[in-house]
């Protein structure tokens, strides 16, 4: 993701809720409106300042249509659409215009993914055996030290954008997690890793990457989840490596896709939940 001596633009986003139970501890999975898998993304953005002039002018440009006057995530008082792409909110319209944008942008994505019922299994049982309460934090943290265990070593700088969560600081945790990624490369090869890396956390409004990251995630979240690809294949080629942890069937790290074990619908483990 990126060529020794340069620096490097990595934005942070996740799909899904680690919710797992109510609050009564009884497990949510499988309910209506709540999310079989939970998602976390890497987007390496080649040139920041040219994603960020493309979207933004694709953006003005769709708020000055005549046909978008009068949709109310096109309203600036929805803090939707007129604010920020958010595939989620945004009209099919719209999606499909931005969706054609990025297959014209360097960028290159990683993901890692948690299934929700094997969390819930897992949570119980540590619960029950005395361990500590599975957090949200925890797994956010987790993926996060997993997708970046490959990533420092290639640049001379990186740069590390984070999709604030809730209204918590933060800042020391993920820059713990960052830190153990890199402990754990240094240790798996031998050698010590000596670059720069800056942390923020902000709203996707204030950081184009953010929304390139939260499309890349829509999309993959659709093939899982409803078992619809036709998004997942506009982006395909981008994404560099899919992390499924929790589909065991084959290795006990999970199923790991990338270019030599490409992501096609039909290799997926049945989501349940």
């Amino acid at each position: 993701m990126g060529d020794t001596g340069t620096t490097a633009s990595y934005y942070v986003d996740e799909a899904g809720d680690f919710t797992l139970f109510n609050r009564r501890g009884v497990p949510i999975v499988g309910r209506h409106g709540v999310s079989k898998c939970v998602m976390v993304g890497v987007a390496h953005v080649e040139d920041p300042v040219a994603a960020h002039d493309a979207l933004e002018g694709l953006r003005h440009n769709l708020l000055q249509d005549p046909y978008f006057r009068k949709v109310p995530s096109m309203q600036p008082g929805a803090r939707k659409t007129a604010a920020c792409f958010h595939a989620k909110d945004d009209l099919p319209e719209v999606r499909r215009e931005v969706f054609h944008l990025l297959q014209q942008l360097n960028v290159k994505v990683q993901v890692a993914i948690r299934r929700k019922d094997i969390l819930a299994e897992h949570a119980k049982t540590r619960m029950r055996l005395g361990g500590k309460k599975l957090t949200a934090n925890e797994l956010y943290d987790d993926m996060v030290k997993r997708l970046f265990k490959n990533l420092l070593h290639k640049n001379d700088t990186n740069i590390i954008t984070f999709a604030q969560r809730g209204k918590t600081d933060r800042q020391q945790a993920l820059s713990s997690a960052i830190q153990r990624a890199k402990s754990n490369f240094e240790r798996k090869w031998g050698c010590e890793i000596d670059k720069e890396i800056a942390l923020r956390s902000l709203k996707p409004s204030e950081a184009v990457g953010l929304q390139i990251v939260d499309y890349y995630l829509w999309a993959l979240q659709r093939l899982y989840e409803r078992y619809e690809d036709r998004f997942f294949l506009l982006l395909a080629p981008r994404f560099r490596l899919i992390m499924d942890l929790d589909d065991t069937t084959k290795k006990p790290y999970g199923e790991w896709y990338c270019d030599t074990n490409p992501l096609e619908m039909h290799k997926i483990r049945p989501v349940t939940g």
